[in-house]
């Protein structure tokens, strides 16, 4: 609270009152876990999200509220992991600013995501598979989470999603690309993919195919793609051909023969 209190106001914690803070850090791990999960929502959608992440970080409790983070961004040696959650959480500022909406689910994956990647790194080095392991990261991370805050499923499995869907951003195939246009987490997923690209420059193609995929006709995207577009059985026919009309076929009302 004294950090949210501190970003919000703009003043800084006399030096007597913050020396206690890391050294009694460990001891949020007795609080209750739906009530660190109120106290993060507050931290950062009141405006002071990157002022409040920095307080965090600045006063050793981020270990003890994002421990999978906190670890992350610690063996992060280029700096690019923060650099993009930082960007993110201007974002957030500039939406609370703005008075628009800011999705928890979004938010956590932006907190949560260094933790993500590190964790999935480390499976696929152990020779598992893309899809499985991606799945097993985010079950793994969203678990060791739910230790110290508690991420309501409604909040988690959106989270999840954002996350999952990144991969499928570098397909090209038609059918994916148009199941992936129609998800309903489609636009969470893209914001996300901007926000990596401020970490790797490596996402610039694939954020441009999609911010015009958005856009373009059905004509458009086939020819982006080198692909025909699909087209009716019937587009070059007049009218399609009528249905058959099954004949009903009617009762039989002859007397019956009589019994002998």
């Amino acid at each position: 609270r004294a950090i949210r209190l501190a970003a919000k106001l703009g003043f800084d914690i006399d030096p007597a009152s913050a020396e206690p803070i890391a050294r009694l850090a460990p001891l949020l791990s007795e609080s209750a876990p739906a009530r660190l999960f109120e106290e993060l929502l507050k931290l950062f959608l009141s405006g002071n999200a990157v002022a409040s992440f920095e307080g965090l970080e600045r006063f050793g409790l981020l270990p003890a509220i994002l421990p999978e983070t906190a670890a992350a961004l610690a063996s992060n040696r280029s700096g690019a992991l923060r650099g993009m959650l930082l960007e993110g959480l201007r974002g957030t500022d500039t939406r609370v600013a703005n008075e628009e909406p800011v999705s928890p689910a979004f938010l956590f994956a932006l907190l949560l995501w260094p933790a993500y990647c590190r964790a999935l790194i480390g499976l696929q080095a152990q020779g598992m598979n893309a899809e499985e392991a991606q799945r097993r990261a985010a079950d793994r991370v969203t678990l060791h989470q739910l230790g110290t805050v508690a991420l309501p499923r409604r909040f988690s499995l959106p989270m999840q999603e954002i996350w999952l869907l990144q991969s499928r951003f570098s397909s090209r195939q038609r059918k994916r690309v148009t199941r992936l246009l129609a998800h309903p987490r489609f636009r969470a997923a893209y914001d996300f993919l901007l926000l990596r690209l401020t970490a790797s420059s490596e996402h610039a193609e694939d954020v441009e195919f999609w911010r015009e995929a958005q856009t373009q006709s059905n004509e458009e995207l086939s020819a982006a793609l080198g692909v025909a577009p699909p087209r009716d059985a019937f587009a070059d026919d007049d009218a399609a051909p009528p249905k058959r009309r099954r004949r009903r076929r009617r009762p039989d009302t002859s007397p019956a023969p009589a019994a002998e």
